[in-house]
């Protein structure tokens, strides 16, 4: 049985893993109305790992006869300065995203509960992958200056990104 603190910070991680969700979402409709359809795929794949994201945590908590209580999702930016300042905001949320999860990591080893410490590790390595893949992405966009054929090879390339289920990963 979870411990109500650990219960509380899980609880507020799928809200903030919808948000991450409902975030990349907005971003993927940016793309879209700006005519880049592989930067709006790698957001929508983004989209459905951060919906995995909460529903892996989700499922952890009722496994461990705790009760899921959703919250709103609060409301996300939809306006940008251009594909260079998406994806920075998107590390910034990543990096974001990582404290919350070492400070839950930090919760649940305060509670002693071995079982929520050992099924937030596959988060903690999920938010280092994050994190590269967004600043790779970032430092190509840089060295090409977010536009010209540099811009429309990576948005070629970024169309044949595809979500990978994290519940088929494990």
């Amino acid at each position: 049985m979870l411990k109500e603190k650990v219960l509380t910070a899980l609880n507020k991680q799928i809200n903030a893993e919808m948000y991450s969700a409902y975030l990349y979402l907005s971003m993927s409709a940016y793309f879209e109305d700006k005519g880049l359809t592989g930067f709006a795929n790698w957001m929508k794949v983004q989209f459905k790992e951060e919906q995995g994201h909460a529903l892996k945590i989700f499922d952890f908590v009722n496994d461990r006869n705790g009760r899921v209580v959703l919250e709103p999702i609060a409301e996300v930016p939809s306006e940008f300065d251009g594909v260079i300042d998406v994806f920075e905001k998107s590390l910034e949320h990543e990096q974001k995203v990582t404290d919350m999860i070492n400070q839950l990591v930090d919760t649940a080893v305060e509670a002693s509960d071995h079982a929520t410490q050992s099924f937030l590790k596959w988060f903690v390595d999920e938010q280092v992958e994050e994190e590269a893949n967004v600043h790779e992405l970032l430092d190509n966009l840089r060295l090409i200056g977010g536009q010209g054929n540099g811009l429309f090879m990576l948005n070629r390339e970024l169309q044949s990104r595809v979500y990978k289920d994290v519940a088929q990963a494990e």
